[in-house]
């Protein structure tokens, strides 16, 4: 009978040291702290600077594409139209460019010349009348006004010779320098507009900013789009990064370069990532105190941290698990 109570003595023990050592597990042990990240990637809009219709899409949702690539196109006949104008232009300045340069043709030239000689023939024929008028007056046969009227076409005469031989002069010193400037400077005016045009021609041809794959595409062919319209979207998937964001309470066990382990549940493992930006300042989300005394709001801040080395399947969008308590041990 003393050996049973013993017995049960033991038994009581055992159960009770048992009882007592599941509490204190249970009481030590927690749930993990777990932080969750996102995958995220760098993003490209390709666009165009100018306005039109798309004519051809040459990619699709999902295709993976090399930068340099042609993505889309799109047609602009008023384009088309203004460069004809601008190059009709820049051939007009240059016409008269050129005829600066060269000066007065020969037929010009013969033709003041020509008015040169007669101005002087018709001064000519004043002073011989101008000279025979005087010699009336002094024998008192014409009236001093008609010597007045010889004097005047005499000075008229040379008035106009004088005219002309500038005139003939002109033209064979051609277009002065400030004329020979201003027709250069509209051709470089007329250039400049038909480079212009082109410029923006070029730009309806849209190509690849960068590799990557294709996210969306938010036009069709036969669709008008606007200036700056983001057509095709590019995921860089080389640039993939997980993005955090922790309480400020949780910085001091990060700075950049630290690693740590990530666990990806699309993908099933662990990762490993680095530390490559911490934000210089606080996010917009707020963590609110649950207390009003001895309590504070705390602020988040984002983290980025890259894969060490090329996680494949990884994509955009995942979710990336951490747990910190883990973290903090390690660092």
């Amino acid at each position: 009978m003393k050996r049973i109570n013993i017995a049960a003595v033991v038994v009581a023990v055992v159960i009770a040291v048992v009882a007592i050592a599941a509490l204190g597990w249970w009481l030590v042990e927690r749930e993990p702290l777990l932080v969750q990240g996102t995958i995220e990637c760098r993003v490209y809009r390709a666009s165009s600077k100018i306005a039109g219709r798309i004519d051809t899409i040459y990619v699709a949702e999902g295709q993976m594409v090399q930068k340099g690539e042609l993505l889309y196109t799109l047609t602009t006949p008023e384009l088309s139209t203004k460069l004809f104008q601008a190059e009709a232009l820049r051939s007009a300045a240059k016409a008269l460019d050129r005829k600066a340069l060269s000066g007065a043709r020969i037929q010009q030239i013969e033709a003041v010349r020509s008015l040169w000689h007669k101005a002087q023939a018709g001064k000519h024929l004043a002073a011989q009348s101008l000279a025979r008028v005087r010699n009336l007056y002094k024998d008192g046969v014409v009236p001093a006004q008609t010597l007045d009227e010889a004097e005047a076409n005499f000075r008229a005469m040379t008035a106009t010779e004088r005219a002309a031989k500038a005139e003939y002069d002109l033209a064979l010193a051609g277009a002065s320098s400030e004329d020979k400037q201003a027709a250069a400077a509209q051709v470089a005016q007329a250039q400049g507009v038909v480079d212009e045009v082109e410029a923006y021609l070029r730009d309806a041809v849209v190509y690849a900013p960068v590799s990557g794959e294709i996210s969306t595409i938010v036009a069709e062919g036969g669709e008008i789009v606007g200036s700056g319209m983001p057509v095709v979207t590019i995921l860089d998937l080389a640039d993939m990064h997980a993005l955090f964001n922790i309480k400020e309470t949780m910085l001091p066990e990060l700075r950049q370069g630290v690693r740590f382990e990530g666990y990806v549940p699309a993908l099933g493992r662990n990762v490993t990532f680095e530390v490559s930006y911490i934000s210089p300042q606080a996010d917009f989300a707020t963590w609110s105190a649950t207390r009003t005394r001895g309590g504070f709001d705390i602020r988040t801040f984002a983290i980025k941290a890259r894969p060490i080395a090329n996680a494949e399947g990884l994509r955009p969008g995942m979710s990336v698990l951490v747990d910190w308590e883990l973290l903090s041990r390690m660092h």
